[in-house]
């Protein structure tokens, strides 16, 4: 990793780092932290050049996501949310919103994508607009943001629509209902709406399998960069942030263990088996690490030539990410073996590292399940079944 004093989110470091435990405690990330990093560049580093954005590498929007994870599971998890839903929805979007999108690049504004299961948002027809009415589940930062990206589908209709809904009008409710032991700040709650009017001239279809869409050379694109998969993006990213995580546990097992002592008073950090353990969960971040980086690079270097990307790109980043995931699970088995009932009663950050990353190998994004029956299909010469 990079030396943490060169990433763009550095002078906000220290304050997410000093607000987790609190964060964790009242499941609400600080609003000085929030605050923070809306003024920060790093809210526009998915962005394109052309919306005013930074159009950041994907291997340097990983770094930085790497680095809030470290210290703060559920501020990095708000913040990956809306850099990678604001890709999708410049390409679902498309060059004829590049007015709207470049607007709330310039203001700084959050977006978020509650649309997870249990969602169902239905639209009915009033002139020039639709009225929006139902829920949307899992929003991932909701209560932080000013944006709301919304699929539903018009009555008689069956084709799902998108369009983006503005969170502080009328008619929308935020029900702070994430009461998961993991992530417990990321304010992944359910939106309802009601009445809520929503401009028809910003509605788009929202297909079934869009990254196929946005594949084709024919299909106009705001930016290249936008052809490349959210999902897989996102996958990528979520790799990169549970490296963050369990390198601040690694790091602070090695520091905490050299003075504890065990039964008997034998010295912890002299037993040969810790050193096994401490030895074999660095190669597994190590090696995790070193496996999304390469994806986001091969990423980065399609980007820069211009290269519309293949279903066997998506599946390669896809399986790079669950890769990573499963090496850095291994990896936190084995620190907190090192960790023992000992080390957790004394009541450090570990634990809250531990719970939060149980979510990041389960998100569906990243599902291992999901994952692996698409790379395995294609592998057979099938057709890949699920949406995205």
């Amino acid at each position: 990793m990079r030396d943490q004093q060169n990433l763009t989110v550095q002078p906000l470091l220290d304050e997410i780092r000093a607000q987790a435990g609190t964060a964790d405690e009242s499941r609400s990330v600080a609003t000085s932290v929030i605050d923070g990093l809306k003024d920060n560049p790093i809210m526009r580093f998915s962005a394109s050049e052309n919306l005013g954005g930074l159009a950041c590498p994907m291997f340097d929007i990983g770094e930085e996501l790497e680095a809030v994870a470290s210290a703060c599971g559920s501020t990095a998890w708000v913040l990956w949310n809306h850099l990678a839903t604001f890709h999708l929805f410049a390409g679902l979007l498309g060059p004829e919103q590049k007015v709207f999108l470049s607007d709330i690049v310039a203001k700084g504004e959050w977006v978020c994508f509650p649309a997870g299961a249990s969602t169902g948002v239905k639209a009915t027809p009033a002139g020039d607009k639709f009225t929006l009415a139902g829920k949307a589940a899992f929003g991932s930062g909701a209560r932080y943001a000013d944006w709301a990206g919304v699929a539903f589908v018009i009555e008689d209709r069956t084709a799902p629509q998108f369009s983006m809904v503005k969170l502080n009008q009328a008619g929308v409710k935020i029900d702070p209902d994430w009461r998961a032991m993991s992530l417990r700040a990321s304010a992944t709650d359910t939106v309802y709406y009601s009445g809520v009017g929503l401009a028809a001239n910003r509605v788009v279809p929202f297909h079934f399998r869009y990254r196929e869409v946005f594949r084709d050379p024919a299909h106009a694109m705001i930016d290249h960069r936008y052809r490349e998969d959210w999902v897989a993006l996102s996958d990528l990213w979520l790799a990169m942030m549970a490296v963050g995580v369990l390198q601040a546990n690694l790091d602070e097992v090695t520091q905490g263990i050299k003075d504890r002592v065990a039964i008997g008073g034998v010295k912890v950090a002299e037993r040969p088996t810790v050193h096994v353990n401490l030895g074999q969960a660095k190669a597994s971040i190590d090696a995790a690490r070193d496996t999304a980086v390469t994806a986001l690079l091969e990423t980065d270097q399609r980007i820069e030539q211009n290269i519309i990307p293949a279903e066997v790109h998506y599946l390669r980043q896809m399986s790079a990410s669950m890769a990573a995931l499963k090496l850095c699970n291994e990896a936190m088995g084995l620190l907190l073996r090192v960790m023992g009932g000992n080390g957790l009663r004394e009541g450090p950050s570990f634990e809250r590292r531990y719970r939060d990353f149980q979510a990041m190998p389960l998100h569906i994004n990243a599902h291992q399940d999901r994952l692996s029956e698409q790379i395995g299909r294609n592998l057979l010469g099938l057709p890949t079944e699920n949406p995205f």
